[in-house]
C-alpha cells in the first residue's frame, strides 16, 4: 500500500511540475504579446503623426 502512495505522490508531483510550467510560460507569453501590442501602437501613432506633419521644405541652392 505505501508503495502504490508513493507512486501517486510521485505522478501528482509530475503532473503539478509540468502544469506549473505550462501556466509560467502561459503567463510570459501574455506579457510578450502585451509589450509587443503596447510598442505596436507607439509605432503606427509616430507614422500617423509624421503623415500629418508638413513637408520640411529645401532652399534653392543654384
Amino acid at each position: 500500500m505505501q508503495e502504490a502512495m508513493n507512486t501517486l505522490m510521485l505522478v501528482c508531483a509530475a503532473l503539478a511540475s509540468l502544469a506549473f510550467g505550462v501556466l509560467l510560460a502561459y503567463g510570459v507569453c501574455r506579457a510578450a504579446f502585451a509589450r509587443l501590442l503596447r510598442h505596436a501602437g507607439q509605432v503606427a501613432a509616430q507614422r500617423a503623426q509624421a503623415q500629418m506633419a508638413p513637408p520640411v521644405s529645401q532652399p534653392d541652392t543654384l
